[in-house]
């Protein structure tokens, strides 16, 4: 198996070595993992692209490389530059340094990633490690995706549902914040959504007199919807969420053709 990494904590990321790992033991002794990984922390980007600008693409070593732009520019200088006489069977996008479940779904970098690649057809899927008061303090913080980031993988690509449309099904995958001996297992769950927060803004005056704005997030311990992604999270479970890049609302399609 050849396998594509990226992510957006950028290449020198402690959570890409630990994808690496996986991969690695994923791909077996004669597949190959490549990486095209941001040069920068490209965290909050979502699915943006440079199209605006060109991206500097330096290679970092053998099947690594570093981009000078987002998780999806990197799909795109792997897919159409660097591996594009081979492209991967597979691209994992992350290991993310905290969660994105819930409402952070929405500005994951790391799922930006695995969004591009299902979007030029290929099998994606985004990992990120959950932060909290039973495991931020370990020794190693990325100790649940670690131990069970290979089977998790495993029980996708043997029984997950993997799609050829247009907008191709990629996974978004949350490890709990919890030592890895104390993960309770997996849960196939939908995104949540907590309420009552969200990203803000807070402003600055620098010396010079210049006002500034910090963007400003929230506790992420919130309670979510039951049975939702970061609930399950929160109980010490691994969260597997299906997801489409189709924004379109179909519940409510039948509904508006009153105003046809």
């Amino acid at each position: 198996m050849r396998i594509l990494i990226t992510n957006d904590d950028g290449i020198n990321a402690p959570g890409l070595e630990v994808l690496h790992e996986i991969a690695t033991a994923l791909a077996g002794a004669d597949g190959e993992v490549w990486t095209v990984a941001p040069a920068f922390e490209q965290s909050g980007v979502a699915h943006c692209i440079s199209f605006t600008r060109p991206m500097m693409i330096s290679r970092m070593g053998e099947r690594r490389y570093a981009a000078e732009g987002s998780p999806a520019d990197c799909v795109l200088a792997a897919l159409h530059d660097v591996m594009k006489d081979a492209r991967p069977d597979l691209v994992l996008s992350g290991v993310n340094r905290g969660n994105n479940a819930a409402e952070n779904a929405l500005y994951s970098g790391t799922l930006g990633g695995a969004m591009e690649a299902a979007l030029q057809g290929v099998p994606a899927i985004a990992l990120s490690q959950y932060y909290g008061p039973d495991n931020r303090d370990l020794e190693d913080t990325f100790e649940p995706a670690r131990q069970h980031g290979l089977d998790t993988l495993r029980r996708l690509l043997d029984r997950g549902v993997w799609t050829a449309d247009d907008y191709g099904i990629f996974y978004n995958v949350n490890f709990p914040p919890v030592p890895g001996a104390m993960v309770k297992g997996l849960r196939v769950a939908p995104q949540g959504f907590r309420r009552d927060m969200g990203f803000g803004v807070q402003p600055h005056v620098a010396p010079s007199g210049r006002r500034f704005l910090w963007v400003t997030g929230a506790p992420q311990q919130q309670p979510t919807g039951e049975g939702t992604d970061a609930d399950w999270n929160h109980q010490g479970y691994i969260s597997v969420t299906p997801m489409r890049a189709d924004l379109t609302a179909h519940d409510a399609l039948e509904a508006l053709k009153a105003i046809e």
